[in-house]
């Protein structure tokens, strides 16, 4: 059983991100950009919905670095560790995940995408047991250092919406920005975690946890990776695109050279 105070986070968290869904992200982006007001009203849902996203990632990312670097009783004990902090952390999350489930059951025909119910679903079970139990705080945290690459994730969606083009300077650093990030915490990560989780095995801390617990860590941790290799994929591809645009657009542009002499032979080496 959850602890109140964990129950009281989930709920703050579910109905904290709803009002800022529903109330003030569109307050607050009418007052940052025009273009706002001139989306239909699906792409406000969109845009509110990863609002609400990159508020979520800030804080959860933030946090999380926050415990990785100083809370030294889970950085020592990774799987019975001190989970106060942690499971703080985790409720957030999970309320936002909730409340991310309930948008898109209501607006499956707009924004349904079954590879973020399958990534909510793995992390609302696997966190089940550390809200539930505190066990795994270590590995629980570290897994929200992903939260990190949204912001960039949904900045790409913004500058779509707002028809900014994609040759656009900001758009492309962005883009590279979000290619870099994305591949530095969730997939460059994976080889020092899963050490480290091998690392436990056979250990009596993780005898304790039980087959359930350990069923959970692991299972929900390899179908969370292999999305995230498929998305990582994805932005890869997308990112080469944008650079062989931009880069045969640099080509394409050649610079101003001096007139010819009538006559004159053209030097056809190239440095």
């Amino acid at each position: 059983m959850m602890e109140m105070r964990e129950v009281s986070v989930v709920t703050g968290s579910f109905v904290g991100f709803q009002v800022l869904f529903s109330v003030a992200s569109p307050l607050l982006s009418s007052t940052l950009t025009s273009g706002y007001s001139l989306l239909p009203p699906a792409k406000h849902t969109e845009w509110n919905s990863r609002l609400v996203s990159t508020v979520h990632a800030l804080i959860v990312g933030l946090f999380c670095l926050y415990i990785l670097w100083f809370d030294d009783a889970v950085n020592a004990d990774p799987v019975w560790g001190d989970p106060g902090l942690v499971k703080l952390n985790v409720a957030i999350t999970c309320g936002y995940l909730l409340y991310d489930l309930v948008l898109l059951a209501r607006n499956w025909g707009m924004m349904g995408d079954s590879f973020f119910v399958c990534h909510h679903l793995a992390a609302l079970y696997a966190y089940g047991y550390v809200l539930t139990r505190g066990v795994l705080p270590y590995f629980a945290n570290f897994r929200l250092i992903s939260e990190l690459s949204t912001p960039f994730v949904n900045q790409r969606w913004f500058f779509e919406a707002l028809s900014y083009p994609r040759s656009n300077r900001l758009v492309v650093a962005n883009g590279v920005a979000m290619a870099v990030v994305f591949f530095l915490v969730r997939i460059a990560v994976m080889p020092p975690y899963y050490t480290r989780m091998v690392a436990t095995f056979g250990t009596p801390a993780f005898e304790r946890l039980g087959q359930g617990a350990q069923v959970a860590w692991i299972t929900s941790c390899i179908c969370l990776d292999i999305l995230n290799t498929v998305w990582m994929y994805k932005i890869a591809r997308g990112c080469y695109k944008v650079l062989t645009v931009v880069g045969r657009k640099s080509k394409a542009a050649p610079p101003d050279r001096p007139n010819r002499l009538p006559g004159s032979h053209a030097n056809s080496h190239r440095d």
